[in-house]
């Protein structure tokens, strides 16, 4: 019985330290007065098809759930920071060749962008010039049940992107 004598002691002071978690927004390391951040459309540099507007979206909605900052899609005068985001280049290569059908089977999209927050006294707070991200999928290749499958990469590798430029800009200052 003695060899338990000292549960309650320890699990008293387990529940002292804490668990790590820690509330929403409680991590961020912004500036204390920047309270709305604008995110306008990230601008392009490639011929890709609306990729601007789904990477600017996952951004936006990343930000929207994990700061309490107010969130706009417009560069207004009012906001006390902008976070730009430029898509530098996107490119497609085929991985595999399935050499029944002579077709790729499947390909990795490789995204390379640049983003800059800049305060309201045009301050750089933030700034990376370089975030590669890539993300591989599958191409179908029976003709009859054949389905797009380059928007959902792109996708899924918007949300990456966005996660990893929340973290760096929370934890960047």
């Amino acid at each position: 019985m003695r060899k338990f004598a000292f549960v309650p002691v320890f699990l008293l002071l387990l529940g002292a330290t804490g668990c790590g978690y820690h509330s929403l927004g409680s991590a961020t390391h912004m500036p204390a007065d920047v309270h709305t951040l604008a995110v306008p459309v990230f601008a392009t540099r490639t011929e890709a098809y609306h990729t601007e507007v789904v990477m600017t979206e996952a951004v936006i909605r990343e930000l929207t759930t994990r700061t309490r900052l107010r969130v706009t899609p417009e560069a207004h005068s009012d906001a006390d920071a902008v976070l730009h985001g430029t898509i530098l280049q996107e490119v497609v290569a085929p991985l595999t060749y399935n050499s029944t059908t002579q077709q790729s089977s499947s390909f990795l999209i490789t995204l390379v962008a640049s983003v800059t927050l800049t305060g309201r006294d045009g301050k750089i707070l933030y700034e990376n010039n370089n975030y590669v991200f890539r993300q591989q999928y599958q191409s179908t290749t029976d003709l009859p049940s054949f389905f797009q499958e380059n928007p959902a990469a792109v996708q899924r590798l918007s949300r990456e992107f966005a996660r990893q430029l929340v973290d760096d800009v929370l934890v960047g200052f």
